[in-house]
């Protein structure tokens, strides 16, 4: 539906609001709180009618109901001395109190204004962020015998994007009338108003199944990203699930990638487009520079939007990685990820990600039961988050249980191979090795981790301890100098206890001892 109003269209099936031919940038409680006022506009709702509408009944301040309601005049160009739209009524509750007409631009005295407000109603209207159709899958085979399983593997993937927060993912009915088709995809792209078209094949030879995919910029026909799958035919349900997991969780990076990209040739970023080139930075790795720079987009952002989940959750990455990567005293930086993750939380109690940052605050805080636990209620709100099953890994090397760290890691890899985290989790890995001794195969994890990204100072310093301990201090030298460079900062006292544990003190202990053998300076 659409609504129009003075100079605004307010479209609820695009979750869009325009002034004139321009977006005006709104976050998602702000678009529910304007689409729930103007539906009821003809009565007054109650402060406790919003808050169940908006807030699905979550304890809500009056005071951060007032910033929201200022946040909603704002955008649509009222303010809380004039409500020239949005009207509080003390002791009452709130109506929207603007004329309001639905479907088409109302009718002026000026013939000409007229056509100018019906030109504009009809330009179509902006791609949403992350905005995808998932094209039903090419069956290559000839069999069709194999639909159901082509079939499916597009109807699993559209499901598991739709999981990304903040994605719109067009639904399987609609995606499914261009089957059989040959698909333009930038009619595609503008019949759907989507930014993004997914495309796909699937093709069995004998014994073997071969899937490609690819993702394409619908404005520019642009090929962002591609990918193939070639396997032995085993359970096809099996193979499904792992072909979209593995999809779905690298599609995210590239989507993010790819707006980052976007958001870089905007005037006016949004709190979105903050948080997008947030993350990109964040992705590259955990030295100074890429942390700083991260933090400033996710500050940024939520400077526009003070209750942005997303930008909750980018500080929250940036404050544990800070805190366990890269200063001396990492206390206050958990503290903080732990505050930002859990106001996540509190907002968004369904978000994964927050969920398991909050994990990992606790880990890194001696409270690692408490961790693996908010790791698994990650898991059961999204099955696909690679990165809550490797740090349950690396929470296992805290409590002693470091030979299992390596399965929760492979576990990790099998559904996200190209995650923009495999670098983090081979070099937990080469840590657990480390705790147990096995010197050869942590040199072997280690080096697998920096082939994935070089920009991680600690796990070329646990190199250079495990090429110690393998008798090679050539090598090791080497080593903990490319640490230092990336971290001239780095010193042995920054090494801290996050756990109790006496095995992982013992292992502590000797990393600390090889580290200062290979030459990382005391401090």
């Amino acid at each position: 539906m659409r609504y129009f109003f003075e100079e605004y269209a307010f479209d609820t099936d695009r979750r869009e609001l325009r002034r004139g031919a321009d977006v005006v940038p709104t976050t998602p409680q702000v678009f529910d709180l304007l689409d729930y006022l103007i539906r009821n506009r003809e009565r007054v709702v109650s402060k406790d009618d919003l808050i169940s509408a908006v807030w699905n009944g979550r304890s809500v301040s009056d005071a951060a109901l007032t910033t929201r309601l200022n946040v909603a005049r704002n955008a649509i160009g009222d303010d809380g001395d004039k409500q020239r739209l949005i009207k509080t009524l003390p002791r009452k509750g709130f109506r929207f109190v603007g004329a309001v007409h639905e479907g088409q631009r109302p009718a002026t005295s000026s013939s000409s204004s007229a056509a100018q407000n019906d030109d504009k109603a009809q330009r179509p209207l902006s791609p949403p962020h992350l905005s995808i159709v998932v094209l039903p899958f090419a069956n290559l085979s000839g069999d069709p015998e194999q639909d159901y399983f082509v079939d499916g593997v597009t109807e699993s993937l559209t499901t598991d994007l739709s999981r990304i927060r903040r994605s719109f993912v067009i639904a399987r009915n609609s995606a499914f009338s261009y089957k059989g088709k040959s698909a333009d995809v930038r009619q595609v792209g503008r019949e759907l108003n989507v930014r993004y078209v997914l495309e796909g094949s699937v093709q069995r030879s004998g014994n073997r199944l071969r899937v490609n995919v690819q993702l394409v910029d619908a404005r520019t026909e642009n090929h962002l990203w591609a990918e193939r799958f070639d396997k032995p035919v085993a359970d096809l349900f099996e193979m499904q699930d792992e072909i979209v997991s593995r999809l779905a969780n690298t599609l995210e990076t590239q989507l993010i990638e790819a707006e980052a990209r976007r958001a870089q040739r905007s005037l006016h970023p949004n709190s979105m487009d903050l948080y997008f080139q947030g993350m990109a930075w964040f992705n590259k790795g955990p030295t100074p520079d890429h942390m700083a720079q991260a933090r400033g987009f996710f500050e940024r952002a939520l400077a526009l939007d003070p209750e942005g989940v997303e930008a909750l959750v980018g500080l929250a990455y940036v404050d544990g990685m800070t805190g366990a990567y890269l200063i001396d005293d990492g206390a206050a930086r958990f503290a903080a990820s732990e505050t930002a993750s859990t106001k996540a939380v509190t907002l968004a109690p369904d978000n994964a990600l927050a969920h398991m940052l909050l994990g990992c605050a606790q880990m890194c805080t001696n409270r690692t039961a408490q961790g693996i636990a908010e790791c698994e209620r990650a898991l059961q709100l999204n099955r696909n988050l690679a990165d809550a099953h490797a740090t349950i890994g690396a929470a296992k090397i805290l409590i002693g249980r470091a030979a299992e760290t390596e399965t929760h890691v492979l576990e990790a890899l099998r559904l996200s191979p190209r995650d923009s985290g495999v670098y983090r989790w081979l070099h937990w890995v080469g840590v657990a090795k480390l705790m147990l001794a096995a010197d050869a195969e942590a040199v072997t994890w280690l080096r697998r981790s920096l082939e994935t990204n070089r920009n991680n100072p600690l796990a070329h310093l646990h190199l250079g301890a495990a090429l110690v301990l393998v008798e090679k201090p050539d090598e090791a030298r080497a080593a903990i100098q490319e640490g230092l460079t990336l971290d001239p900062t780095f010193t042995i006292r920054r090494m801290r206890r996050m756990s109790d544990h006496p095995a992982f003190r013992a292992g502590g202990k000797r990393l600390r001892d090889a580290m200062r053998m290979a030459g990382v300076p005391e401090g």
